[in-house]
């Protein structure tokens, strides 16, 4: 293909997440319409903590239950020495209904044992130690080194697989290897900013069935791969 215009691209992208805060909030700029981690991490001034939480609450659960869910905890447990005082069963009562609730809330006690033993309780900061802790996977790992260190990462989750996919820019067969591709096909400047906008987009308009491709703002620069019906 091409070479792609990412300058054009995200240029549509921010114009368009623009226009959906003022349609839905009356003033541009306030964003109700953000995905959850983010809303968590504004709401508690990027605490690398709470964005930890809210990230492991947020997978495979839609945002509105990871908000609610991810204040409750937070609200008893803001620190990981909060939550090792809790038994897990009342973890579970807390973050209930997020999906694999019974998992993260085991996920959650070993985390907080970990970054007590090993970092001082404080969240790291690094990939691998990241990776290091149960249940974080790079999604997961991206996502708080952007929203609570606001580093240069990449976080790729289905909607940003499925959209670079759908747009010609890659061809793979999961978020990691798209993530991968990414990282050499894309300016860094450009990688903080790619989840939040195309989290929003594959939410709004770029669906995984049937695209609203007839409202699409970067229409000219898709391929439509694997749409076979839109709107």
């Amino acid at each position: 293909m091409n070479k792609i215009d990412f300058e054009g691209i995200f240029k549509k992208l921010n114009k368009w997440h623009e226009n959906l805060c003022a349609a839905q909030n009356g003033v541009g700029g306030v964003r109700s319409n953000d995905p959850s981690v983010t809303t968590i991490a504004e709401l508690y001034r990027s605490q690398p903590w709470a964005v930890l939480v809210s990230t492991i609450l947020s997978l495979r659960t839609k945002d509105e239950v990871t908000i609610v869910a991810s204040k409750r905890i937070l609200k008893e447990a803001g620190s990981p020495e909060l939550l090792l005082l809790m038994k897990e069963k009342e973890i579970e009562k807390l973050i209930y209904p997020v999906g694999f609730y019974r998992n993260k809330a085991a996920s959650l006690k070993k985390i907080a044992q970990i970054l007590l033993d090993q970092y001082n309780g404080k969240v790291p900061h690094t990939m691998e130690d990241l990776l290091s802790l149960p249940g974080v996977g790079r999604k997961t790992a991206n996502l708080v080194l952007v929203e609570a260190f606001d580093k240069d990462a990449l976080c790729v989750d289905i909607h940003v697989h499925r959209i670079t996919n759908r747009l010609g820019w890659l061809k793979s067969k999961n978020p990691d290897e798209t993530e991968m591709i990414l990282r050499e096909l894309m300016p860094v400047k450009y990688w903080k900013r790619i989840n939040y906008l195309l989290v929003l987009y594959g939410q709004n308009l770029c669906r995984p069935v049937s695209p609203y491709c007839s409202k699409c703002v970067i229409k000219q620069h898709c391929e439509c791969n694997g749409v076979d019906r839109s709107r």
